[in-house]
């Protein structure tokens, strides 16, 4: 494995140093002065203990409120409460280690309506979303266990039960729930106003002075803007669909300048890409600098099982969100996927160092090494993925595996980190696109969308235009 992390310092300085001479040059993306507007980002955490509930049989019926047995197993839980502005929950606790083996339900109050929602069930099994058992983002002391978000639009009123698995008498006892539950509470906050520009990988004109984009942007913000130079403008808010032809282009910045008789031909066209700074990312969440992996031989494709109650044009806000989840309650370094596709198919960057580059992520543990995590936002285990969602994964993976000459129709051989499918150091063959279950016993990513994959592996080596 070579994960590294390429220090914040180091591109720091080289942005700071490079723009003023790197920018004009005709290899460059077009450069803009309303690129980025000075704007910081807004959103919240709020992080409540669940405690111990007991008997409230006397509460009278619709009334919000927690229900329980003497004789049901350990339930934690929060009564009925108003809160301040949230769209999207989680269950959170101390050790990532240890496994929720129970139920989490959740009501939740419209901030638009007033009204409260059903009880709805969190997602319990979400450890296999994480970076591999001995990398360094795991011994960060700060990562969490945690359950799948659930988003759930504006709310203000928020009620949480956690019971514990049930025993059998033939069996074993009922489980414990693990040490230290709370409830996160995610604000998204506004969309960042922004009017980026988009870019490609050459285009003459505009504002050639290089640092027309430095003024209002933090160096964080810079920073992971500058991964994408030169596909895009510093503070661009997408970058732009290029054609099969143009796409090729990419390999050589993907692959340091070298660009293999293997991937030469095969490389689908770049879908647009909406950018961090396009859907509004705190980028001071997230750790400094960016992880890296030798190559992209695989893509796992994932859905964030956080629900389909979302509109498109929520999308952004709804990525806001699993980055917070992500950073701030599970204590990851970044969002753990590398990119995201909304329902509409719209695909978006997920954790920072560059679109083409091979960033090291956190999405299928004991496989991150040599890899790249698609996640479709939303729940398809008994929903269908739209029509719209397996083309964009099918354009995506055609034009990033291509990058690193892969074949989407071909199998490949990764090295487990260590999983609950398999051993550490074991080299498993699976292929070049797989779901998330092939690499970990999970329902991840959803049995209905788990079964296109197939035609996605077809419609992504045609993009590529393999015979």
């Amino acid at each position: 494995m070579r994960g590294f992390l390429a220090s914040s310092i180091g591109v720091a300085t080289a942005v700071v140093l490079a723009l003023p001479l790197a920018l004009p040059t005709p290899a460059l993306a077009a450069q803009s002065p309303d690129a980025v507007s000075p704007v910081t980002p807004a959103g919240s955490t709020r992080s409540l203990p669940l405690v111990p509930v007991g008997p409230a049989a006397d509460r009278s019926p619709g009334v919000p409120g927690m229900s329980a047995s003497p004789r049901l197993p350990e339930t934690q839980g929060l009564a009925a409460r108003e809160v301040t502005t949230f769209s999207m929950v989680g269950v959170v606790w101390d050790d990532a280690t240890t496994q929720l083996h129970g139920r989490v339900q959740v009501r939740t109050r419209s901030k638009a309506t007033a009204t409260w929602s059903g009880w709805q069930d969190v997602e319990t099994h979400n450890d296999e979303h994480a970076a591999d058992p001995d990398a360094a983002e795991r011994g960060s002391g700060r990562v969490r266990g945690a359950t799948a978000p659930l988003w759930v639009g504006p709310s203000d009123g928020v009620e949480v039960r956690v019971q514990a698995e049930p025993g059998t008498p033939a069996t074993r006892a009922p489980a414990r729930l693990p040490s230290g539950l709370r409830i996160e509470l995610v604000d998204p906050g506004e969309e960042t106003p922004g009017r980026g520009t988009d870019g490609k990988n050459s285009g003459p004109g505009g504002d050639e002075k290089g640092d027309a984009a430095l003024p209002g942007m933090t160096m964080e913000m810079a920073e992971s803007s500058a991964a994408n130079l030169p596909h895009a403008a510093l503070g661009a808010t997408e970058i732009s669909a290029l054609d099969k032809a143009d796409s090729t282009a990419d390999a050589v910045f993907a692959s340091d300048g070298k660009l293999t008789a293997a991937a030469a031909p095969y490389i689908g066209p770049r879908p647009r890409i909406v950018t961090r700074a396009g859907w509004g990312a705190d980028e001071k969440l997230r750790e400094p600098g960016f992880g890296y992996t030798n190559t992209v031989k695989a893509a796992f494709v994932h859905h964030s099982a956080s629900g389909n109650n979302y509109a498109c044009k929520d999308a952004p806000a709804v990525l806001r969100s699993l980055y917070r989840y992500h950073v701030v309650s599970s204590g990851w370094r970044d969002i753990g996927y590398n990119f995201a596709v909304d329902k509409c198919g719209t695909v978006y960057e997920g954790r920072a160092g560059g679109v083409s580059k091979a960033v090291l992520g956190a999405h299928t543990m004991g496989f991150n090494t040599d890899s790249m995590g698609v996640a479709v936002i939303g729940s398809y285990t008994s929903t269908a993925p739209p029509a719209a969602v397996v083309d964009s994964v099918a354009r995506l993976t055609a034009w990033k595996l291509g990058l690193f000459g892969a074949d989407p129709r071909a199998k490949t051989t990764l090295k487990s980190g260590g999983g609950n499918l398999y051993a550490k150091g074991s080299n498993v063959k699976m292929n070049v696109i797989s779901g998330h279950r092939d690499g970990f016993a999970t329902e991840c990513p959803g049995k209905l969308l788990y079964g296109r994959l197939p035609t996605t592996r077809t419609a992504s080596a045609q993009l590529q235009g393999r015979p």
